[in-house]
């Protein structure tokens, strides 16, 4: 199941870049059938926070590939600890799901429309994170998920 990420900014030569790398590396021979995993990034030029987000949500949009399901990254969504977010991640695989996209919003969070189109709700906790740091713990939670998955010793409860 190929895992993407479709976040607004750019993180080229950032230390959350560099974490996401690596994950994605991993993710490449993963053997639990998640992954390989990437990321595609999206910048916007709108000045305010409706606007920037409402352009946001549109250019995200044409990063989903098709029949992707969706999911967003939202404060409001469902907290998973790793273990449920790795059966989640294995009901998909399971059912046949090509393809996942995480989406991430920028400073001012997703576009409620984008939110409103996913098949599911992700937080990762309660405390605000910034978007480039969401994207390296992502990438991290997908990876130890996938470890779960595959009875590696990765991961410890």
């Amino acid at each position: 199941m190929r895992i993407y990420v479709v976040a607004a900014g750019r993180a080229r030569g950032t230390p959350e870049d560099a974490l996401f790398a690596e994950y994605a590396k991993r993710l490449k021979t993963a053997p639990a059938g998640i992954g390989p995993l990437e990321c595609r990034e999206i910048e916007t030029k709108s000045k305010t926070p409706a606007s920037r987000k409402a352009e946001e949500a549109e250019k995200l949009r044409a990063q989903i590939p098709d029949g992707a399901l969706l999911v967003a990254l939202d404060p409001r969504g469902k907290a998973q600890s790793t273990e449920d977010f790795a059966r989640q991640l294995a009901r998909w695989r399971d059912e046949s799901t090509g393809a996942v996209a995480f989406a991430i919003g920028g400073a001012d969070g997703l576009d409620e429309s984008l939110v409103a189109e996913a098949r599911f709700r992700l937080s990762l906790g309660a405390m605000t994170w910034p978007h480039l740091l969401a994207r390296a713990m992502l990438s991290e939670q997908l990876w130890r998920a996938a470890s779960i998955l595959a009875g590696h010793p990765y991961h410890r409860a």
